[in-house]
């Protein structure tokens, strides 16, 4: 019997894990598909308190659960291939192993929705992003290209104006899905060149490992193009990993799940944390703090309960 289970080791699950075992509540982190969350698909971090140099992604990752290993906390690989939170204790099923936990933080993580191109796949932390406010400070004076139409890529494309000289805003329709006031403050916006009915094919350049450019098709005539530009971001959205969770936790209709007072979820015993409940700031930051919050209404949970 666990005291604390975690399912996800980013940011979010890691400070969790960090918290619950200086507790001495023995938490087993469970790593996930996506190891270290998003922040293994960036190389330098510069906004992440106590670095002043900043520091890579995955260094950073690795600080963290070192941190938590010497405080205690046990750590498995795998993916929890099913939940049953009907009834305390908890049950998850992790391959043919069961486990049973008095509580669970899940911090499971918001998978960024790629365009599914070998090009961009290789290019990811090397001029290719899925956060423009991680890594637009890295593209100043530069080129770059976002891809999307809605509110998504829209915030994006403005946040990087303010270091970018052009900001080249692919999209596959002739408008855009994002708000109007979005819209009017793009089409007001020098810096800003949309590219209409277009798709990315392509990034160069792998061999290089670094982004020189996009392949561009127009898909009304068919006809493409090689964009110049130093940095692409994807901007169509991410996707939180909570489909365990489905019929079982509110949720939003994206499928964010629900938090309140604290990190409570709507089934008592059950906390999120980072990129699985935010889908406002999704910082690494922000998931770190709120993976501290669950851990501490975990250990009050177990005190209230007389258990741990």
């Amino acid at each position: 019997m666990r005291n604390v289970v975690i399912i996800g080791s980013g940011c979010a699950g890691l400070t969790a894990a960090i918290y619950a075992s200086r507790a001495n509540l023995q938490p087993l982190v469970i790593r996930g598909m996506e190891a270290g969350g998003q922040l293994t698909l960036t190389t330098l971090v510069e906004n992440f308190p106590g670095f002043p140099k900043g520091v890579q992604g995955p260094e950073l990752v690795e600080l963290m659960k070192k941190q938590a290993e010497v405080f205690g906390a046990e750590f498995r690989e795998g993916n929890v291939t099913r939940v049953d939170l009907s009834h305390r204790p908890f049950t998850l099923e992790l391959g043919e192993e069961k486990i049973e936990t008095r509580t669970l933080i899940i911090a499971s993580g918001a998978s960024a929705k790629l365009l599914g191109l070998e090009s961009e796949k290789k290019l990811i932390g090397h001029g290719v992003s899925t956060c423009a406010t991680c890594d637009g400070y890295f593209f100043r004076n530069k080129k770059v290209a976002v891809v999307g139409g809605g509110d998504t890529a829209a915030e994006d494309a403005l946040f990087l104006t303010r270091y970018a000289s052009e900001v080249n805003l692919i999209h596959r329709r002739d408008e855009l899905r994002a708000s109007k006031i979005m819209q009017d403050r793009l089409m007001k916006n020098e810096k800003i060149k949309p590219v209409w009915n277009s798709v990315v094919t392509g990034v160069h350049d792998p061999a290089k490992g670094e982004v020189t450019g996009v392949q561009v098709k127009n898909v009304k005539t068919g006809e493409e193009s090689t964009l110049p530009c130093d940095g692409l971001f994807i901007g169509i959205g991410h996707r939180p990993n909570t489909d365990l969770f489905r019929g079982q936790l509110e949720m939003n209709e994206v499928g964010y799940l629900e938090t309140h007072d604290g990190m409570k979820t709507s089934v008592e015993g059950v906390f999120a944390a980072g990129d699985v409940q935010d889908h406002v700031y999704r910082q690494a930051i922000t998931a770190a703090g709120s993976g501290c919050m669950a851990a501490i209404d975990a250990e009050k949970f177990l005190e209230a309960h007389h258990e741990g």
